[in-house]
């Protein structure tokens, strides 16, 4: 575990020694560390281990190692309580380009700043908590609680996306891929030559993810409600419902013959072993 220090307090020699020192001891041997060398901790950091960056915050450790406790509030920084969040939805519009998001709301945004401004107003709806069961590669099962507020929304968005301009073969391996790259990342493989490969698939198919995607935010809860694309596959005159379609539902019937003759064929020799 690590803890939240300012590397403003480190002299030189401390600058040096500290992440040597620290990856070896204990939790109460680094808090006793920092307070013999004058290293501030956070009060949060006193109670958790917390580690973070521009796109979530992991806090674990404390009363969280035991499953059956519910986090409090004071592990938490940049998310409200979903009671405590605003009684309006908040409507959130993200533009991505190349599978990459590059304007919200309307307005070309640079990513960093991007996933600040997602992340604050998604977090101040009370979305971006995660709190699960997590196997370590090491082997232990671990308690994780994890606020991610950016990450949540700005992936769910590009997720929809996808099912828009995609189509089902592309969906149904781009989903093994997803898996196996998250896998590498979370490993430490991130060198990997498997991951490098994987990344040639994952840029192929986001060359067609362009467009806008609405995300409704309320009281922790968020859902995409809308979206579009100059690359979408869905057609609205073969999908609709109405007496415009012009879909030849006379193609059912032969299909649907052919689609479950495995099954009634395989159906049949099993009833007359019974």
């Amino acid at each position: 575990m690590r803890i939240e220090i300012s590397s403003k307090a480190l002299d030189p020699t401390l600058k040096m020694l500290a992440p040597a020192r620290v990856w070896g001891m204990s939790r109460d041997q680094e808090i006793e560390y920092a307070r013999k060398h004058n290293i501030p901790i956070s009060k949060a950091a006193k109670k958790y281990s917390i580690d973070q960056n521009l796109w979530g915050r992991s806090i674990e450790s404390g009363p969280l190692e035991n499953p059956w406790t519910s986090p409090e509030e004071d592990g938490w920084e940049w998310t409200v309580s979903a009671e405590d969040a605003p009684d309006k939805p908040t409507i959130l519009e993200i533009a991505f380009k190349d599978g990459v998001p590059v304007a919200l709301d309307g307005a070309k945004t640079p990513p960093v700043e991007l996933i600040r401004r997602v992340g604050k107003i998604a977090g101040d709806n009370g979305v971006g908590r995660i709190d699960h069961m997590e196997d370590r590669i090491v082997g232990i099962k671990s308690r994780e609680t994890y606020e991610c507020p950016a990450a949540l929304a700005i992936l769910e968005a590009h997720k929809d996306l996808e099912k828009l301009v995609l189509n089902r073969h592309e969906e149904e391996f781009k989903s093994i891929v997803d898996a196996k790259w998250t896998f590498l990342a979370y490993a430490g493989l991130w060198d990997d030559p498997l991951k490098e490969e994987l990344d040639a698939f994952i840029n192929k198919a986001n060359e067609r993810i362009e467009g806008r995607v609405k995300v409704k935010l309320y009281k922790g809860s968020m859902i995409v409600v809308g979206r579009e694309s100059p690359y979408s596959v869905y057609d609205f005159k073969t999908a609709t419902y109405d007496s415009s379609s012009t879909f030849d539902q006379t193609l059912s019937t032969g299909f649907v013959e052919l689609w479950g003759m495995p099954t009634v064929v395989s159906r049949k020799v099993m009833n007359k072993k019974k």
